[in-house]
């Protein structure tokens, strides 16, 4: 998965979550849980971009391919799994 996939399925997540905490009471558990959630795809979407530029850097100066998308991968990977504990513990 490259690193552009990667930050749109982290944005879509967060929008879905962001949605879903709005329909929450604010003083409630799930509130508390998505907001979690979507403190995790805030700082997933930081380390993508910073790991985008990076790459974007590194080719602009000739060193091409020094970076992989399995960054991006395991940076979704880890997103997804960090969303799940909190929507699985606010139900």
């Amino acid at each position: 998965m490259s690193p552009d996939n990667a930050i749109e399925r982290i944005l879509e997540q967060s929008a879905e979550a962001q949605m879903k905490r709005r329909e929450a009471a604010e003083d409630s558990l799930a509130f508390h849980k998505l907001s979690g959630a979507i403190t995790a795809y805030g700082k997933a979407l930081a380390l993508l971009t910073a790991l985008q530029q990076r790459k974007e850097f590194y080719t602009t100066i000739g060193l091409v391919d020094t970076l992989d998308d399995s960054c991006a991968t395991y940076c979704l990977t880890v997103t997804q799994l960090t969303a799940a504990a909190h929507s699985e513990n606010s139900n």
